[in-house]
């Protein structure tokens, strides 16, 4: 989450007018993240107070997608996961356009996001995942993703053309070429047609996108990367950002609770398993080359937290170097 476009008062007031939510007492960016512009919306109807997330959809973000990611998270929270509902206008529709940005409101969740990842907060994730993973299989549409395996040279490229890389980063580009080299040849897809589970998967379940209240998760938000694609690929991406300790080193504690959390609700097959080890590596390169991409392009004027590819880079470099599954508690 983030703020790249301004609201002005006049705008907002116009655009709530569209709306059965009351009337508007509180509005706030919220700055963290790298996609979207987000704020944290307060309403008052018949004396209660009412919290809402308005979001304006960035230049990262097909807009033809969207009704897409809404109506994946509307299937998802009507099918018992706590997720955003989008808030439909009067008019029905949930997608409208705000200061020359699509934009929608969803609903709030209360809770809050760990700073620090704890093993008690690992098996819950497990579980939660699993049941997005069970949620999303009734939800037909499908939606390529835009950053799986077929980006990640592209990406490389476009980050290379600024010269900041090298300067900031020097010798990176070579090292994720050379890794892209041997990950590439592994990934599990043949001919095109993926060899592993598929389905509708979050693609981005960080800690900040998973909130926790009482000790059990009360919230997943920020669909906006969710995409169609192997489901492990989804436990890959969560392996690499809850399961590295705050001085890099993977714990494989975290990651066993993960795992076992997950196949609580939905066993992984042996092919799944097996290839877990490609799959966290690729979902690592995945992250360090978008923030990589981020930190060289980003506007200084931007309010944002820019996040350090060297971040990803360093669980990449465990991966590569540790391709057995006795290494992810498996």
């Amino acid at each position: 989450m983030a703020v790249y476009t301004e609201v002005e008062d006049e705008a907002l007031a116009a655009f709530l007018t569209e709306y059965d939510i009351g009337r508007l007492t509180a509005f706030r960016g919220i700055a963290e993240g790298v996609e979207n512009s987000n704020f944290v919306l307060r309403t008052t109807q018949d004396e209660t107070d009412r919290d809402f997330i308005l979001t304006l959809y960035e230049k990262r973000v097909n807009p033809a997608e969207l009704p897409w990611f809404l109506g994946l998270m509307r299937h998802l929270a009507m099918n018992g996961l706590n997720c955003p509902l989008p808030v439909a206008g009067r008019d029905g529709e949930a997608l409208r356009e705000l200061a020359g940005r699509p934009a929608a409101i969803t609903t709030f969740l209360r809770g809050v996001w760990p700073r620090h990842v704890h093993v008690e907060h690992c098996g819950p994730l497990g579980t939660a995942l699993a049941s997005l993973h069970l949620a999303g299989q009734d939800y037909k549409a499908e939606r390529p993703n835009g950053l799986g395996p077929d980006a990640w040279r592209p990406l490389l490229l476009a980050s290379r053309k600024n010269e900041a890389t090298d300067r900031s980063f020097p010798g990176l580009s070579e090292e994720l070429d050379l890794a892209l080299d041997r990950i590439l040849p592994q990934w599990p897809v043949t001919a095109g047609t993926s060899t592993l589970p598929r389905g509708q998967i979050h693609a981005d379940l960080f800690p900040d996108n998973v909130f926790f209240l009482d000790g059990t998760i009360s919230g997943i938000i920020d669909f906006y990367f969710a995409c169609t694609d192997l489901l492990a690929y989804d436990i890959a991406i969560c392996l690499n950002a809850w399961c590295f300790s705050d001085d890099g080193t993977f714990n494989v504690t975290y990651a066993r609770r993960l795992l076992e959390g997950y196949q609580s609700v939905r066993p992984l097959s042996e092919a799944e398993r097996s290839a877990l080890p490609v799959l966290a590596a690729g979902a690592a390169m995945r992250f360090a080359l978008t923030r990589l991409y981020d930190w060289v392009n980003t506007p200084a004027s931007a309010m944002v937290t820019r996040k350090d590819p060297m971040a990803y880079v360093h669980r990449l470099r465990f991966h590569m170097a540790s391709p057995t599954l006795e290494a992810y508690g498996v």
